[in-house]
């Protein structure tokens, strides 16, 4: 099959995805009006707001928002994912290998810890401070990894493990000193898309469009990284420069996806090593489907998080790691008889 026809068949799934997934819940929706409730939202001459049913706010103001979040962290993260697996040339790399995961969760460990109680651009301390601390750790990790002028994958990657693993015996030792907020932290740590608005949305929507058009732009440089960077730079790729930007990409979409949903494991390891048996490792055309694929299963992996248990929701974090592991061996295992 055709790369471009895989792309195209992989985002008609994935709206077919997303309008299962809003009709189903504790109020069953069939899909036709789901389609309806949409096409008057978004079409001149729609749905009043004083006309609006209880269909309709179920759908616009409540399933929607969700499910456009699983979408947008389910790609920001599996592209992510695919740029660090290129970047580390390791189909093991994940979008947290640089502690981007460890500084989110000491973020939002501070300010559950601390009690902070602010909001801005309609999000909460939580959101924020595990955002910046995302990003902060991040920036520490690449500023320890630069000698002179140059940074090694090799340096860069354990630099990113032993400052992540500093800033998670930091998150720990604040949950065990911690007090009557440890619940709400520990479901906020194990990921969540629970009771997310339209304001969770707008905050993730530039991230993951400027993210992504970023990775889309460098992608035959990335292409050419695969090579080393000692021909890339022969081939006329300017490797410092390329790198920084990529990693500045990878970062800010992995630091916002993280601030809004919590840590959700497998899906940037998962995803991006899927498409690569499917379509091959050419980054012009793994980084769409790797978008896709990320989106596809989060928001599966969603409707599985709130349905299975209900009227108890399970972390989707935790969903995602019992599926995606042993997915992910029979994956490893399958490519070493090929």
């Amino acid at each position: 099959m055709k790369r471009p026809l895989i792309l195209v068949l992989t985002a008609v799934i994935l709206f077919a995805a997303c309008v299962f997934s809003m009709g189903v819940g504790a109020v069953y929706i069939p899909a036709g009006a789901v389609l309806q409730v949409l096409a008057d939202n978004l079409w001149p001459g729609g749905t009043l707001e004083t006309a609006k049913t209880a269909t309709d706010t179920i759908v616009w103001e409540i399933r929607l928002p969700r499910t456009l979040l699983a979408v947008l962290v389910g790609a920001a993260l599996a592209s992510s994912g695919g740029v660090m697996q290129g970047f580390f040339q390791n189909p093991m790399a994940d979008p947290y290998i640089m502690g981007i995961s460890a500084g989110a969760a000491l973020g939002a460990t501070v300010a559950v810890t601390l009690d902070l109680e602010f909001w801005m651009l309609g999000l909460n301390a939580v959101s924020i401070a595990a955002f910046l601390c995302a990003l902060a750790v991040t920036m520490v990790v690449y500023a320890f990894s630069r000698r002179g002028g140059r940074v090694a994958s090799t340096t860069l990657l354990l630099t990113g493990i032993a400052i992540g693993a500093m800033a998670t015996s930091f998150t720990s030792y604040m949950l065990v000193m911690g007090g009557e907020n440890q619940r709400q932290l520990l479901f906020w740590l194990m990921g969540s898309l629970s009771a997310r608005r339209w304001d969770h949305v707008w905050m993730l929507v530039p991230y993951a469009a400027v993210g992504l058009t970023v990775v889309l732009v460098y992608a035959r440089e990335l292409n050419v990284l695969l090579l080393g960077d000692e021909q890339a730079s022969q081939l006329g790729v300017h490797v410092e420069r390329v790198k920084l930007i990529l990693l500045t990409a990878a970062a800010c979409l992995a630091a916002a996806a993280v601030s809004v949903s919590g840590i959700i494991g497998f899906v940037g390891l998962l995803a991006p090593h899927m498409v690569r048996l499917i379509v091959g490792p050419d980054y012009r055309i793994l980084t769409p489907m790797a978008a896709l694929a990320g989106a596809l299963l989060l928001v599966l992996a969603d409707l599985v998080a709130r349905t299975a248990m209900a009227p108890a929701e399970m972390p989707i974090g935790i969903l995602t790691t019992l599926l995606g592991a042993p997915f992910f061996l029979y994956l490893l295992h399958r490519q070493r008889r090929v």
